[in-house]
């Protein structure tokens, strides 16, 4: 049968499995509890929210399961293979307690990296000893294994990054910036093969091999594999995504990093082909793992000081940072970027002079809006009651009182400080 079945079988028993819907169902809560957060985060900042907690949380785990298939079939067609000692499952659990405990290391090429290294030294302590070691791990497989991750990482990227984004503001150089929070979670379900020792585990399903598989591995590998029994197994891990733009729009944000994110998986998938050749190049593939991905970090965090910031006010117009979905002023074709110049033919001087004469506006609103290519043009809102016009302005000055660290303070915190400014 073919091996993508086989696959997509092991995945379910994940999903459908009590034991493995329970992990399921923890990720869910703690996603959803974080999305309480953010949403209220919103609804502070921004008067509503744009999704609701429960929705997030139902994109999370739903696009994560179909990446995980993604994944998980990708894997097995390339002949991601791992030992029953390889300590695979330490991998997930690591990535797991760090992105509560560190998370600007929750990534599996921080330990993965450090699997792998610690596997090759216990190796090589254990050989001069003549005694088999506890950790048996293919690194050709551990890099293999990276790179996909990172490939469905950037899909859901850069199809779903932007969701729930938050939006902050900055002073920099005397002027206020506006720009957009991005943090986001999944849960990925994944079906490893691994390579069984005396009897199968429950769940798990034994498969015949075709003559052309695997497709990654050298002579040596297949050879073993000829008279080995494999099993799928499924494990289920988290890949997260946060960062911070003043530079680009939420879609333009997370389309650059989850193309960035790809193109790192592609190269940790060929780097990983190398360590065919020798202890030497697994060593230097493990080691290329996080610092490649620091490189990519850095990379993109050079590009955002370059680009000059997109969302300010200043003496031509105020800035629209955000457009609500569904709303009048996204229906009339405004957009994130654009910059209002006037409003019913009465220039603006700064966001709550535009407020004022938006809420003086009785059916429609006539604003002239400038994009980001320069064209300027006249637009006409209708106004819909009881709802808002769907506009998120950047200010012109915040003064010292209304500023509030997130970076040095904890959400309770910062919700305290919104609590009584409101008093």
């Amino acid at each position: 049968m073919d091996l993508a079945i086989y696959t997509l079988r092991s995945l379910a028993y994940a999903i459908v499995d009590p034991q493995y819907a329970l992990i399921l169902t923890l990720l869910a809560v703690m996603f959803y509890m974080q999305n309480r957060k953010n949403a209220f985060m919103q609804r502070m900042i921004l008067g509503e929210s744009f999704n609701s907690p429960l929705e997030l949380t139902l994109s999370q785990i739903v696009l994560g399961i179909l990446a995980g298939a993604l994944g998980s079939i990708i894997l097995t067609y390339l002949g991601v293979v791992f030992d029953k000692n390889s300590g695979i499952g330490i991998l997930f659990m690591v990535s797991l307690l760090l992105m509560f405990y560190k998370p600007r290391f929750f990534c599996f090429s921080y330990s993965a990296a450090l699997l792998g290294i610690v596997t090759i030294i216990l190796n090589s302590i254990y050989a001069s000893m003549n005694m088999e070691s506890p950790l048996n791990i293919n690194v050709v497989s551990l890099i293999t294994f990276v790179g996909v991750l990172h490939i469905i990482e950037g899909i859901l990227v850069s199809f779903d990054g932007d969701r729930g984004a938050i939006p902050v503001f900055t002073n920099k150089d005397g002027r206020i910036l506006g720009g957009f929070a991005l943090k986001r979670h999944w849960a990925i379900p994944l079906a490893l093969i691994i390579l069984m020792k005396g009897t199968i585990d429950t769940g798990t399903v034994e498969i015949a091999n075709p003559s052309w598989w695997p497709l990654i591995q050298g002579e040596s590998f297949k050879k073993i594999m000829e008279t080995a029994v494999i099993s799928l197994v499924p494990f289920y891990g988290v890949i997260g995504y946060s960062s911070v733009t003043f530079t680009s729009n939420k879609k333009e944000k997370v389309r650059g990093s989850g193309v960035g994110i790809f193109l790192y998986g592609l190269i940790m998938i060929l780097v990983g082909q190398l360590g065919d050749l020798g202890l030497v190049f697994q060593v230097v593939g493990l080691v290329l793992m996080p610092l490649a991905h620091e490189v990519m970090l850095k990379y993109q965090n050079v590009l955002e000081q370059r680009k000059e910031p997109v969302f300010v006010s200043d003496e031509e117009g105020i800035s629209i940072l955000d457009v609500s979905p569904n709303s009048p002023a996204q229906s009339a074709g405004v957009k994130s970027g654009d910059k209002i110049l006037a409003i019913n033919e009465e220039k603006v001087v700064n966001e709550l002079h535009a407020y004022k004469l938006i809420k003086e506006s009785y059916l429609t609103v006539d604003m002239k809006i400038k994009n980001r290519k320069g064209s300027i043009k006249n637009i006409l809102i209708n106004q819909v009651e009881n709802k808002r016009l769907g506009v998120i302005l950047v200010p012109k000055v915040v003064n010292d009182k209304d500023m509030i660290n997130y970076d040095k303070q904890s959400f309770n915190d910062i919700l305290d400080k919104l609590k009584n400014k409101d008093k």
